[in-house]
């Protein structure tokens, strides 16, 4: 077993996500920083901070640099972060005049968070797609099974008769909210970070509002304030992926209690034992429930790293890098799920 199920080469079958850990690699996480580089250069330059022609050079070397990733482990064990040597690196690739042009009025922190920002920004929209395709899939069950009976259970208890629809309601309302407020967070959350060395941009003076406001756009993100230690909208993201495995996870327990009763649903495929082989076990209901409990238990790792000291926090920053990308897989992976299951429906409730 690897340290993360998610990547692991057998277990990622049932619990990764290979569409949205690619946004988690290596390559996608330097190809961000990079480009938050050549878009601080390209909105300094138009506000007069560096001459147009370092913003071209800085432009064309950084779309052909190839990082030595040795040396920034090295220096990231060092320093605590990549982005010195990453910027040291990208220097001298671009030659002087223009190297000491790099990153100028920014910190790690900028490139970083903003790194972030620019892959989260691709993967909302995913998230966005398959939560609709699952509230289509309901629908469609919905009209098809909707007006059977089934007994509603409370406490897990018979209670009294409900309908199939009543049930897929239950389902499908959380989903609706959760990608609104996916939309909403899309629009706003998914914020440049720009603060320079202590969150004042000192070294852009008055020229600083113009210049982020300039590479918000460039990027592609929303504008907004230096957030260094501000990380509600990190904990507001983590709350909402906690949020949307949950209700997928709801789906999954309901359809494996459904399945044990035998008579209130059929499943195609499933898996199987090597023990009992007429067995046809719901291996994606299980699942969905799992990683809701995991993005639950995760959920508490990004609380904490709220606490930021002062105007930057090592400890509360490192933790987050720890916990985010494996809560976004397994969103992503519980979405992929329940695709997966609730196409698998072959009827709800007793014809």
């Amino acid at each position: 077993m690897t340290v993360s199920s998610f990547d692991h080469p057998y277990l990622s079958g049932l619990l990764g996500d290979e569409e949205v850990a690619a946004f988690f690699s290596i390559a996608a996480e330097l190809e961000a920083m990079l480009a938050f580089e050549v878009a601080l250069a390209k909105a300094e330059a138009a506000e007069g901070l560096i001459p147009a022609e370092a913003a071209d050079v800085i432009a064309d070397r950084a779309h052909r640099f190839s990082p030595d990733v040795a040396s920034l482990r090295d220096a990231t064990a060092r320093d605590g972060v990549v982005v010195p040597d990453l910027v040291r690196q990208l220097r001298a690739a671009v030659g002087e005049p223009h190297g000491r042009h790099v990153h100028f009025g920014a910190t790690s922190q900028d490139v970083i968070d903003s790194g972030l920002m620019l892959r989260l920004a691709r993967v909302v929209p995913i998230f966005e797609t398959r939560l609709a395709v699952l509230s289509d899939m309901l629908d469609g069950l919905a009209v098809t099974f909707g007006e059977r009976t089934l007994m509603g259970r409370t406490r897990m208890q018979a209670a009294i008769p409900i309908t199939v629809a009543d049930r897929i309601t239950s389902w499908r309302a959380p989903l609706q909210r959760h990608a609104d407020h996916l939309t909403a967070f899309a629009q706003t959350g998914l914020a440049i970070q720009f603060g320079g060395a202590a969150g004042t941009l000192e070294k852009l003076g008055e020229k600083a509002p113009a210049v982020r406001a300039a590479l918000a756009a460039e990027l592609g993100l929303a504008d907004a304030p230096q957030w260094h230690s501000q990380r509600d909208r990190i904990g507001a993201l983590a709350a909402l992926l906690a949020a949307i495995t949950g209700s997928l996870g709801k789906i999954g327990q309901d359809i494996a209690l459904m399945a044990d009763r035998g008579d209130e649903i059929a499943l195609a495929g499933g898996g199987g034992s090597s023990a009992m082989p007429h067995k046809q076990n719901p291996v994606a209901a299980e699942g969905l429930v799992t990683l809701a409990r995991f993005n639950a238990a995760q959920l508490g790792g990004l609380a904490q790293a709220m606490v930021h000291e002062q105007e930057r926090s090592g400890a509360a920053w490192t933790l987050e890098w720890l916990v985010l990308p494996q809560m976004v897989v397994a969103c992503g992976a519980s979405l992929r799920l329940a695709g997966a299951l609730l196409s698998s429906i072959r009827w709800l409730g007793p014809a």
